[in-house]
């Protein structure tokens, strides 16, 4: 990411980081590249060429001089003479080359008519033409030397029989020339550096055998000189070009994509101002009429519709905001007729000593579709009701509140809890278009007695605790949702509750809650919460199964609504006591 936004930086900075700024530096840069590769593939072909120019010159001087030097003086004969001496010459002899000493052995050779004329003959030819030197010389294999016949170079005069040690490779390209091509060849001496020695041998008229040579030295500085001069005019061309062409082309992307692009980045720095300040325009973009022709003039035009479609879209998501804040208002408000209805005082029955009784729901969203009731059909019968509505949400509180008062309408009309089933299937299945269905769970407390009848259908089953005892499933057998069929007949079923037994039902959400993993909280440990404190009064017990819930989910989202219901009971006018001989007490007591 970069160290700066756009804001944070200088005039300086954005200049120096603009699209126009690098471009430059990279047309400049490129230019510089292949300019110097031009200029390093013109110099190697320069060289060439002019490597090619002076071997050529020295050749055609070496033929031009092999001509004057046959036919002007006896050079063949010079030839012989110098090497026929030089070869009886011993080492030690030989040894002493460039000495007076050694001169004069070849002094007959030296004072010779020819030696002059040939000499002065060489010497017109080195100042007439534009080379190092031109000599007549002899390669012996022998000694692997070349030995000087003539030399008209005064500055450093070779004279007849001095020799120098060649390469075996440049000697024998010499002596075994075919006469194809030119010959000459490129090495370097320790006395003259890097030479360019082109030749052409002298032949025996009658043996064709090779007596001499007349030698062309070039120096290579000669060429260096020539390609310093090149380099420099080139370079200073190149220089001139390469600022035209890096001129030219920041010129000419400035205009076509540095200056549009800047004016879309200035119009999205209008656009985010606007939109901070509240003003609405949906013309920041549509209005730089930029036409390149190109992707710029594309990205122009899709910054030109995007800006459009963001204005339909807020339009769009204003209307969404106030919908959503409506309907949350509904909801709040649905959430609040929701709880009216249920039972939500505690105790509910101050007066009342026979029983306790407490019930809580959590719903999954806004609004559940879990109810729990309990109410007095006279002053000696309790009713207690605990179901679970198909869905969520707002229909699955719309149909929980017809099913409550569908329930409570036929308990209040003193029928048992089989014939209330029973009614409130017809009901349900008269005029349910949706398909909805409830289970249920349904039982009337007879006070005085203790006896509790219950109807079940497709619900959980409850779990007792008799006194001094733990929880436990009851499982009876029960009846189907009520809502699926119309002809459904419902069982109810009698149970003597003595003093000091627990009632816990509760709908699927509890041991349905679920960890992240999807493992399930089960009815076995819902048992185990209710087992670790069964004497608790029924608040601290329902406390108590929410609290192990919200530990094993360990923070998952609640999948279901979470609704229980718990009842105690005493006995005729014996709540206190059971109270002292439980070992509790939650406050109520009066």
């Amino acid at each position: 990411m970069p160290e700066k936004s756009y804001r944070e930086m200088s005039e300086w900075e954005r200049r120096r980081n603009s699209l126009a700024a690098r471009t430059g530096r990279s047309a400049l840069f490129a230019c510089i590249i292949l300019g110097a590769a031009a200029l390093l593939i013109g110099l190697f072909i320069y060289g060439l060429s002019l490597s090619k120019q002076y071997t050529s010159k020295a050749f055609s001087l070496a033929q031009q001089a092999s001509m004057s030097v046959s036919h002007g003086a006896d050079s063949r004969g010079l030839a012989e003479q110098v090497m026929a001496r030089y070869r009886s010459l011993s080492a030690e002899q030989r040894a002493k080359t460039g000495t007076p000493e050694y001169r004069a052995l070849f002094a007959e050779e030296e004072n010779s008519e020819a030696y002059d004329v040939l000499i002065h003959m060489l010497a017109q030819l080195l100042d007439y033409n534009d080379v190092f030197d031109i000599y007549l010389a002899m390669y012996d294999r022998e000694t692997c030397a070349m030995v000087y016949i003539v030399d008209p170079d005064e500055s450093e005069r070779l004279y007849p029989g001095e020799w120098e040690a060649v390469t075996e490779k440049g000697m024998n390209k010499f002596l075994d020339w075919d006469g194809n091509g030119e010959l000459y060849d490129i090495d370097r001496t320790d006395n003259y550096g890097w030479l360019c020695t082109a030749g052409m041998p002298i032949r025996d008229k009658q043996t064709n055998e090779i007596l001499l040579f007349v030698l062309v030295d070039i120096s290579i500085d000669n060429i260096a000189d020539g390609a310093k001069a090149y380099v420099l005019q080139i370079t200073a061309a190149l220089l001139v070009l390469t600022a035209l062409i890096a001129w030219y082309f920041s010129r000419r992307i400035k205009r076509n994509l540095a200056q549009p692009i800047n004016a879309i980045a200035d119009a999205a720095q209008a656009y985010s101002r606007d939109k901070q300040q509240g003003i609405t325009r949906t013309d920041h973009f549509s209005s730089l009429n930029i036409r390149s022709g190109d992707e710029i003039e594309n990205l122009s035009l899709i910054m030109a519709d995007m800006e459009r479609d963001l204005a339909e879209n807020e339009e769009n998501l204003s209307k969404i905001r106030a919908e959503k804040e409506r309907i949350s208002t509904e909801l709040s408000l649905a959430t609040r007729i929701q709880t009216a209805m249920l039972p939500g005082i505690f105790p509910p029955y101050p007066n009342r000593k026979e029983f306790d009784i407490y019930a809580m729901m959590h719903p999954a969203r806004e609004v559940g579709g879990d109810f729990y009731d309990f109410f007095l059909i006279d002053d000696d019968h309790l009713c207690l009701v605990m179901a679970d509505v198909s869905g969520k949400g707002i229909p699955a509180a719309l149909f929980m509140m017809i099913s409550m008062t569908i329930l409570k309408s036929c308990a209040m009309l003193g029928r048992s809890p089989a014939e209330i089933m029973n009614k409130a299937n017809e009901a349900i299945c008269s005029n349910n278009p949706e398909g909805m269905f409830f289970t249920a769970w349904l039982g009337i407390l007879e006070i005085s007695t203790g006896r509790l009848t219950t109807a079940n259908a497709g619900h959980e089953y409850p779990a007792f605790r008799r006194p001094d005892g733990s929880f436990e499933l009851i499982r009876k057998k029960h009846g189907c949702v009520i809502g699926g069929f119309e002809d459904e007949a419902y069982k109810q079923f009698e149970f003597m509750l003595e003093p000091g037994t627990t009632i816990f039902v509760y709908t699927d959400g509890v041991p349905e809650a679920m960890q992240k993993d999807r493992t399930m909280f089960g009815t076995g440990r819902m048992l185990e919460a209710l087992n670790e404190d069964p004497s608790a009064d029924p608040e601290q017990l329902l406390k108590n199964v929410r609290c192990a819930v919200e530990d094993f989910v360990d923070g998952a989202d609640q999948s279901d609504d979470i609704t229980m219901l718990a009842l105690r009971y005493f006995g005729p006018e014996k709540r206190a006591e059971g109270r002292q001989g439980s070992g509790t007490d939650d406050g109520r007591e009066e």
